[in-house]
Parts: structure tokens; C-alpha cells; sequence
């Protein structure tokens, strides 16, 4: 198979079908390194909104670097991945600090960058700068597994050294940026994870595996592992009107976001007196248990999750936390300004009709 001819057919393919992107109306590498951040792990259709939001509130690495993390995440709510947002955030600050705002075009620099990982200093090198560097996300992993039937299951850890280097061999150096824009394309439009639309691919006559009509059978990947679920019961604790919200550490798992109180509880019933005990050694707080709220259920990257959500009401006690960084009373209005994640929004709804009006309240 020559890498020539398939550059060809790539490029030709890309040059009448892509797709107009707002950050492809753009040589901005700020604004395209933000693109690829958000684009790790979540669909076009959904980044789409928060880009143009994030890039009309924080223009430059200058303004981001500057930006409460707070406003940040709140800007982030809903797309996940947290540390994204977190380690953008502290990159911009590095730019802004060392670099006078632009963003280093030295592949060594933009590496040691918080959060510039393999696929994300290729992406932006290449599409920014024009370096002749591969990229290697799922989408070209799939490619080029059923291109060449390559038997590593993508998944794999070490997959990506082996994917590496046929990305490298078929890389158009002339136009890297197109080049590597062109084999994401492919896989997100035509070679599809399910039904592949080998008719329309520009590379169906040069493909292994649909020439075997193996198509199905790859990308290889390895079993997944047993996802495990967890069970909390969340505390709404009320006390004159407004409720208790935490702040996760900024460091950890969805780090920096607020939330009600939780703690692990028995899927079946939760035990009100242990509930109240749990409660009361992660926040101070001696409190009553009213009624039921809601249960919900959310799905994370690495387990699944059940909430039962309980109306409680303080009794005594001052604020003294045990694993949070920070608290506030909030009404429901001055809650929604704060960033949750997305397992806190599946109940404000209910929150909010149980509550009723809330007049009067200062925010």
C-alpha cells in the first residue's frame, strides 16, 4: 500500500466533505488547542456550544489566565472531564507568565505544558503550527486498524506506539494540518465504530479489512473490566432557609465542584442513624432526616452511581469540614451560579418544587 496514494485520496476526500468547524475558521492556537481539549472524550455536536461560549468569555490565554477557576468550571459544567478545564486553566497561566500569551510552538515546551499529553501536542503542532507530527486518537486508530488489519487492540495499553508508526508513515508532510484533520474526519463521518459506510470511504479499494469483509471485526479491542457501582445518600441539610453546599478538593476527582453533602450508604435502605453520624463527621453538623426526596442514577467514565437524596434540617452545630475544601448557605438561586457536577443537576428539579417559591432570600 503507498502512503502517496492514500494521502491523495485522503486529502481529496477531506477537501470536498469537511465539516465547517468554528474552530476551523481560525489559526489561532489558542483557539484551536481549547478546541482539542474539549474535543478529547466528547462528540462535535456537543462541543460546539461550550466552545463559542468559552471563547467569547476568555478570548485569549491572557484573559483565561486571569479568570476566577470558579468561572471556569462553571463554564465547564456539563462537559465532563474536569481536569481538562483545571489543567488548561493553570497551562494559560504558564503562557501568560512565561510566554507574554502565545502559545510555544517548541514541541518540548508545549509538552511540559499542564495537561499536553501525546494526542493533544501533536493536534495543535500540526494544525496550528503546521508540524509534520502524526496525531493518534480513536478515531485514527480505527482507520487504521481496518486499513491494515492490525491485530493490537486499541485499548491496549502501549496501543498507541503501535499506531504510531504507520500514522507517521502515511503523514503528508506537506500538509500535516489537513492530513490529520482528514483521518479524524474519516473515522467520525465514514469509518464509524458501527456500520462503517464503506461505500462512500475514498480508501474502501486500499482497505484490508473490507476487502476481506472483516470490517466488523475491527478495531480489536480487549474485554472491558466490570464496571463497579456505588450507593450514596446525599444530604439537602436546611437551616433558615438555605442549604449546605461543599466544594471538592480542587485536586481530585471532579475537583473544584460543589455539591451536597454525601456519603456511602446501603443500596436497599439507608440507615438513618448512620446516615446522620456519617453526616455529622464529614461536616459538623448534627441534623434531622425530614423525607425522601428523589433517587437518582448517573453513569461516570469508571463507575456507575445510585443517590438517594433526603430533605434533612440542621439542628446544632457549626461547619467544620472533614474531606471538603469549602462550603456556603445557598438558596436555590445563588445554587445555580455555582459549578455542580452533572449527578447534583438530576435532582434540582425535584429540589426545587419541594421547596417551593423561594422570595425574599438573599442571594
Amino acid at each position: 500500500m503507498k502512503p502517496e496514494i492514500v494521502r491523495k485520496k485522503l486529502l481529496g476526500w477531506y477537501a470536498t466533505h469537511r465539516r465547517s468547524l468554528p474552530w476551523r475558521e481560525t489559526s489561532d492556537p489558542y483557539a484551536i488547542w481549547v478546541s482539542e481539549v474539549m474535543l478529547q472524550q466528547t462528540q462535535v455536536a456537543t462541543v460546539i456550544p461550550y466552545y463559542l461560549r468559552f471563547m467569547d468569555r476568555f478570548p485569549t490565554t491572557k484573559h483565561l489566565a486571569g479568570a476566577d477557576i470558579q468561572e471556569v468550571l462553571k463554564l465547564w459544567e456539563g462537559l465532563g472531564y474536569y481536569s481538562r478545564a483545571r489543567n488548561l486553566h493553570r497551562a494559560a497561566g504558564v503562557v501568560a507568565s512565561r510566554f507574554n500569551g502565545r502559545v510555544p510552538d517548541d514541541p518540548a515546551t508545549f509538552r511540559s505544558l499542564p495537561g499536553v499529553g501525546d494526542y493533544i501536542a501533536a493536534a495543535v503542532l500540526s494544525i496550528a503550527f503546521g508540524q509534520a507530527v502524526p496525531v493518534v486518537d480513536g478515531n485514527v486508530k480505527r482507520v487504521l486498524s481496518r486499513l491494515l488489519e492490525i491485530d493490537t487492540p486499541v485499548n491496549r495499553s502501549g496501543a498507541h506506539k503501535i499506531f504510531q508508526e504507520p500514522a507517521a508513515l502515511f503523514l503528508c508532510t506537506k500538509h500535516p494540518a489537513d492530513f490529520n484533520q482528514a483521518i479524524m474526519e474519516l473515522g467520525a463521518l465514514i469509518c464509524r465504530p458501527k456500520n462503517p459506510d464503506c461505500r462512500c470511504c475514498p480508501l474502501s479499494s486500499l482497505c484490508r479489512a473490507n476487502r476481506h469483509d472483516q470490517t466488523a471485526h475491527y478495531p480489536k479491542r480487549d474485554a472491558a473490566r466490570k464496571i463497579p457501582h456505588r450507593h450514596l445518600a446525599i444530604g439537602v441539610i436546611l437551616k433558615k432557609g438555605k442549604m449546605l453546599v461543599v466544594q471538592r478538593q480542587i485536586d481530585g476527582f471532579l475537583g473544584g465542584l460543589w455539591e451536597f453533602p454525601a456519603v456511602p450508604a446501603d443500596e436497599r435502605q439507608t440507615n438513618r442513624e448512620a446516615f446522620k453520624a456519617m453526616i455529622a463527621a464529614d461536616t459538623g453538623l448534627r441534623i434531622t432526616m425530614d423525607r425522601r426526596l428523589t433517587r437518582i442514577r448517573h453513569a461516570y467514565t469508571h463507575f456507575t452511581l445510585t443517590g438517594d437524596v433526603y430533605l434533612c434540617r440542621h439542628v446544632a452545630g457549626r461547619v467544620r469540614l472533614k474531606s471538603a475544601q469549602d462550603h456556603r448557605w445557598v438558596t436555590l438561586r445563588s445554587l445555580r451560579r455555582l459549578p455542580l457536577h452533572k449527578s447534583n443537576h438530576k435532582f434540582l428539579d425535584a429540589l426545587a418544587a419541594a421547596l417551593g417559591p423561594q422570595k425574599n432570600q438573599s442571594t
